[in-house]
């Protein structure tokens, strides 16, 4: 073996990820800058489960929350909102339509996947969709991330930071909120590994497991944005 020649290439790969590197801290130091400028008060942050890089996420592809008619339609550009299979007088609700933003719908659904242990009305959420109402753990969580944005964007409007409460609407710290989900609202490991292995539900139709889905961005119900 050409022991030098291989010492050169691995040095040539250790440049290029060094290099790499920089960048992703050039870029990182950069989002850092824009977020604080829109979101000097840290309301998207201030969520469950919404960290730097999940927020930056959030807030660049929500854009001008103004631009949206109401939280309805907020919900309507993630594409996590229940698709209706409709015919004459009758429907059905079916999975989520995959219609909006894909970069929206995977930061939400990963961040909804660390609000409901965070978050004991999120958490209560989660527990009754998964032990009462069959659903999948994909599916429960689409639930709880189109909850988590219809709560980020309301504060957003509101200029007023997330506030973790009790079911009864008590406001709770951190470390009460985590004793609250520990105590009530912890999904039996024999469920969740029955919905994990098998998506089986209850219902009037399977749960299919809709993972963070993928499509191009949409402003569905979305006003013009205009230009300042």
């Amino acid at each position: 073996m050409a022991f030098a020649d291989l010492a050169d290439d691995i040095a040539v790969e250790a440049r290029l990820a060094l290099a790499i590197t920089d960048e992703i801290k050039d870029v990182d130091e950069r989002i850092t800058v824009l977020v604080a400028e829109r979101d000097p008060d840290g309301i998207i942050t201030s969520a469950p489960g919404v960290g730097a890089v999940t927020g930056a996420v959030i807030l660049g592809r929500l854009g001008d929350i103004s631009r949206f008619s109401s939280l309805a339609a907020v919900r309507g550009s993630s594409g996590l909102v229940p698709s209706l299979d409709a015919s004459g007088v009758s429907g059905r609700h079916g999975g989520p339509t995959k219609r909006g933003d894909a970069l929206l719908r995977e930061a939400l659904f990963m961040a909804a996947s660390q609000a409901r242990r965070r978050d004991p009305t999120l958490a209560a959420k989660y527990y009754r969709l998964m032990a009462q109402a069959g659903k999948h753990h994909n599916s429960a969580l689409c639930h709880i991330a189109t909850t988590l944005l219809t709560r980020i964007a309301s504060c957003w409007k509101n200029h007023t930071p997330y506030q973790l409460r009790d079911v009864d609407g008590t406001l709770v710290t951190p470390v009460q909120a985590r004793d609250i989900i520990a105590e009530r609202y912890t999904v039996p490991e024999d469920i969740r590994r029955s919905r994990k292995t098998t998506g089986a539900g209850t219902g009037q139709r399977n749960k299919k497991s809709p993972s963070a889905p993928s499509t191009g961005p949409s402003n569905t119900h979305a006003k013009p944005h205009r230009a300042a």
